[in-house]
This record gives structure tokens, sequence and C-alpha cells, in this order.
């Protein structure tokens, strides 16, 4: 099957699924089950050996554990794309690069202004930046063959750059307090990973191993844990002695772990990050200004960021627009990059880990992400009255 066309399927259905696991988040939040599914997640859970300890409620192995899973295989989509997909060249790169830059800068802008007067808030600019290519992917299967291609691999490419802007803005700006010491064994950790990849070791489990190794140093470092997951990934090799790509390490693992992490490890994140309850909810919370800065930032910053990126591009002749796409069709994939959900949520938990902020930065992510998801939907919908000749991915 061809590459592009298996991603589109595992994304479109896991997209799919994170929104089944959405719903019922909220259900369960706003039912008879909400001391349930609050305590669930509350439940301690940890490993103790001789005086380490590593003791984290439920919600946070989640967070820190299984999203380190995600992230690792962002970090190998980001390596097979930089060293030899979309993003192997400048000229592949342009365009989606141009696009991802624009759509990270303005969506932080909106925020900022509105948030301008609340200097408490303005610390979640980058809530807003980046977009969830499971539910973007699915709103665009919808559409079927309306969509051309070369559209459909200009938003995965933007949707990478975009996770890995929202990687550096994670490493740089969501950090606590380092310790030396736990770095200092990550980094001994990471060059143990850079030997075995110049003398290409083609079995996985020594990455692995190595890997859990790193996740436990970068976790006690202060740098937010998933960035491990980003780390190693990196050090996984593209190629086999032979010069083979599809046996390689990358490739096996990114086939392997594809499929747990759109149904089970997006899902699960889903499921404990999006309940919200809307029990006392009030206009107040609806205007709040850290509400409406993410949902404004997602909705109409992600759009014209991108839009305008991408018509300065052109005009500057930095890049071409997408091969058989039409200017309303690129506003409507624009549109789908306001669709932030999971990498929204995530950044939102790590700006403001105060509980009492939950329901803002949830509501404002979901918002925004479905007003991008349905006026995308419509906009590529009556841009194309008639299937796109072009062929499919």
């Amino acid at each position: 099957m061809n590459p592009i066309k298996q991603f589109l399927q595992l994304e479109s259905s896991g997209g799919i699924l994170l929104l089944i696991a959405s719903a019922l988040a909220m259900l369960c939040s706003n039912s008879a089950l909400a001391p349930f599914y609050q305590g669930f997640l509350d439940i301690p859970f940890g490993v103790t050996l001789g005086p380490l300890s590593l003791v984290k409620p439920l919600l946070l192995w989640i967070n820190d554990g299984l999203m380190a899973v995600f992230f690792f295989l962002v970090g190998l989509e980001i390596k097979r794309e930089i060293v030899g997909g979309e993003l192997s060249s400048p000229a592949q790169a342009a365009l989606p690069g141009i696009a991802a830059l624009g759509g990270m800068a303005m969506p932080a802008l909106v925020y900022y202004f509105i948030n301008r007067s609340s200097p408490e808030f303005l610390g979640g600019w980058a809530i807003p930046a980046a977009t969830d290519i499971a539910f973007a992917v699915a709103v665009l299967t919808l559409l079927g063959s309306r969509v051309p291609q070369s559209l459909k691999i200009f938003l995965l490419a933007l949707a990478i750059i975009d996770d890995l802007g929202a990687i550096i803005i994670i490493a740089i700006f969501y950090t606590s307090d380092l310790s030396l010491v736990s770095l200092g064994l990550a980094a001994i950790g990471l060059a143990g990973l850079f030997v075995l990849n110049i003398m290409r070791i083609e079995r996985i489990t020594p990455y692995v191993l190595i890997g859990i190794f790193i996740w436990v140093c970068v976790l006690k470092s202060g740098v937010h844990a998933t960035l491990a997951g980003v780390a190693v990934a990196f050090f996984i090799p593209y190629r086999t002695k032979s010069g083979d790509v599809a046996a390689a390490p990358l490739s096996r693992a990114e086939h392997g772990l594809h499929p747990w992490v759109s149904f089970g490890v997006m899902p699960i994140f889903a499921f404990a990050n999006a309940g919200v309850s809307l029990a006392g909810l009030t206009l107040e919370t609806l205007l709040h200004p850290l509400t409406l800065g993410i949902a404004l930032g997602l909705f109409l910053g992600k759009q014209a960021g991108v839009l305008i990126a991408v018509i300065a591009g052109t005009a500057l002749r930095l890049c071409r627009r997408p091969a058989g796409a039409g200017w309303m069709q690129i506003y409507g994939v624009a549109l789908l990059t306001g669709i932030g959900f999971t990498m929204s949520l995530f950044i939102g938990g790590l700006a403001f880990p105060d509980p009492a902020l939950a329901a803002e930065i949830r509501l404002g992510v979901i918002g925004g992400s479905l007003a991008s998801a349905f006026a995308g939907y419509l906009v590529l919908r009556l841009s194309a009255a008639s299937p796109a000749s072009a062929p499919q991915a």
C-alpha cells in the first residue's frame, strides 16, 4: 500500500476515535459518572526501587508516559520526512514550512492581543499554535476525492512542521527548574543511542531500553518527559546497512507503533483530558480572555496565518501552491489547521497546571477546533463541486 495512503487511513480512523473518546469524556464529566471519572484519573500508580520512587496519578502517567510514545512516533515521522520525504529538499519544504511559520505566529499574536491586559495568562500564547493531524485528516477523508492529493500532502507536511515547532516551544518555554545531574545522565543515554546508530544496530530492543532510561532521566530533570521520545526517535536508523529503507528500524518502529498510537494512546489522552464539566457554565466563562484567546487563536489566527503566508510566499516566488488546488481549497485547508485539539490540550496543561483553569482551556480548545473543522469542511465541500482529477492518496 502507498505509505501516504496508509498514513491517511490510520490518521482518519484515529481522528474519528478521538472524537468518540472526547464525547465520552464530556459525557462522564456531566453525568453521575463524574466522581468516578475524576477518581479514576487521580488513582496513584508508581514504581519503587530502593530509595528511588516514581509515583504519579494516572492522569500524569498518561500525559508524561503515554504521550512520550506519541512524541516518539512524531519524531520518527519528522525524521522520515526530513531525510527522505516531503521535507527532504528546500524546494519541497518551502511551501509547508512558510505556511507553518505563519500558522504558528498569527495565533500567538491573536492570543496576545486578547490577553494583553491579563499578564497572568500570557504564558498560554503557544496553546493555539499547533495542528492536530488526526482530526484534520479525518475531515479531509470525509471529502474523499474532492480534495486533490497534493493538498493532502501539503496539510500533512504543514502539520508535521507544526509539531516540530511545538516540540521546540515546549523545550524552550515550558520547562521547570533543571537538574543538571539528570540531564547529564540523559546525555549519556543519548551518546549510547548515537553509538548504536553509528554501528547500524538494526534490532529495536537496545534503542527502546536506552530510551526508557533517557525518559526517566528527562522526567526527573525538569524538562518535559515527552521530549525524550523525540530525542530517541532522531537516533533510530533510517536505512539498514544494505541501504534498505523499508526494512530499517525507523520504518519498522513507525509502522508498528502507528496503530497503537492512533487507536490507543491518543484516544486515551483525549478521554483523560477532554472532560470538562458544564455545570455552572456562564457567559463569563465563555468570554474569559483565556477561553477567547485560545478559541480565536485557533479559528482566526491559524487560518489567517497560513493563508497570508502562502499568498506572500507564492507572490514572492519562494514556493508554489499545491498542484491542482485552487485558492478556495487552500483556504479550506488553512481553516483545518485550526483544529488544535491534542497538542493544544497538551500545551495548555503545561502552561496552566492549575485545575481551576482547566475548563477555560478545554472550552477554548474544543470550541476553536470544532469551529475550524466545520468551517474547513464547508469551504472545501463548496469549493469542489466535482471530484478532483488529481490522483488520490
